[in-house]
């Protein structure tokens, strides 16, 4: 159960995290939801990123870097228009609230900074093509190249890598996160297809086998800031991010929490601070158009929602002895 405190604080946000929360925490009538996400688009983040777009749809005038991103910049660029319709989609803004025919002026008018690729026909990195799948999907864009990709670029260990092309034969737990993501999202919104569904199933299959965060090696973690939270998500790997897409897959796919994301979800459990918040650990360096989460080290509204919606997931479907 959470503090009707925590909840409160949570309520008090922007309607892109409001919503959400009346919707999976609060379990509010689905008219109120429903009626705060329809706020998103007019006020708070979401309408400060939509007057960025530009005339020609797109944002920053890059793809996935903004057109003045430079190699000494420090960090990654989060400002160009993949990044923007990352955050546009997942704070619930329906596209008709973009420019009309977005989907049409990024055709025309985006091409990717790798080969001048056109838009929404992806490219190599399998994080980018996972972007492209669900926002395509969300605009109603034809991403059939991309999902075709993704049947066949899956690597033997079950998962991708976007390393690939530079000759890696093993999956990346980056990679592999952010593909499936982008998978599942397409999925929910049409339907998908056998193969892409069966992909989806065995590189999920790859996180689970260790544990969402351990090599298959040696049983390590396989990075440190495996389990550092920070949000925005962005690409980085976290076992929160990863035990967030494993409760939507379970709740569309119909099946119950894999027993193997115990550890994980201990972990996610021991990150709670005293006061039964979670705070940001880190901020992924570089460019934004504005900050939309707390600073590191304090308590983080969009962490304690993710990390309070997975735990009432997973412990619903594991009753107290």
């Amino acid at each position: 159960m959470t503090e009707p405190r925590v909840l409160d604080w949570l309520l008090d946000s922007d309607p892109s995290l409001r919503w959400q929360v009346e919707r999976d925490l609060v379990y509010a009538p689905e008219e109120t939801w429903r009626a705060t996400r329809a706020r998103v688009p007019v006020e708070g983040f979401g309408a400060a990123l939509l007057a960025r777009q530009d005339p020609d749809g797109r944002w920053a005038g890059g793809a996935f870097f903004p057109a003045d991103a430079t190699a000494d910049e420090p960090g990654q660029p989060w400002t160009a228009t993949t990044w923007s319709l990352n955050a546009l989609r997942e704070w619930g803004v329906e596209p008709s609230a973009l420019r009309p025919d977005t989907a049409g002026l990024l055709a025309r008018n985006a091409r990717w900074e790798y080969d001048d690729l056109p838009y929404w026909g992806g490219e190599v990195d399998a994080c980018v093509n996972g972007y492209t799948l669900a926002n395509g999907a969300w605009l109603g864009a034809d991403v059939s190249r991309v999902a075709d990709w993704f049947v066949g670029h899956r690597l033997p260990d079950g998962g991708w890598n976007c390393a690939w092309v530079e000759g890696s034969t093993r999956s990346s737990f980056h990679s592999t996160l952010n593909s499936i993501k982008g998978i599942l999202d397409h999925e929910i919104r049409t339907g998908g297809t056998g193969a892409l569904r069966d992909a989806r199933h065995a590189a999920e299959e790859y996180l689970l086998e260790r544990r969402l965060f351990r090599r298959l090696s040696t049983g390590e973690s396989h990075a440190p800031w495996a389990t550092h939270f920070a949000y925005p998500f962005r690409w980085f790997y976290s076992v929160l991010k990863a035990a967030d897409h494993f409760r939507e897959a379970s709740l569309h796919d119909g099946t119950g929490p894999d027993g193997r994301m115990a550890e994980a979800i201990g972990l996610i459990r021991d990150a709670r601070d005293p006061d039964g918040t979670w705070h940001q650990e880190r901020r992924h360096e570089g460019r934004v158009w504005f900050e939309v989460d707390a600073a590191p080290g304090e308590p983080s509204k969009w962490l304690t929602f993710h990390a309070l919606r997975v735990l009432a997931w997973w412990d619903a479907e594991r009753p107290a002895a």
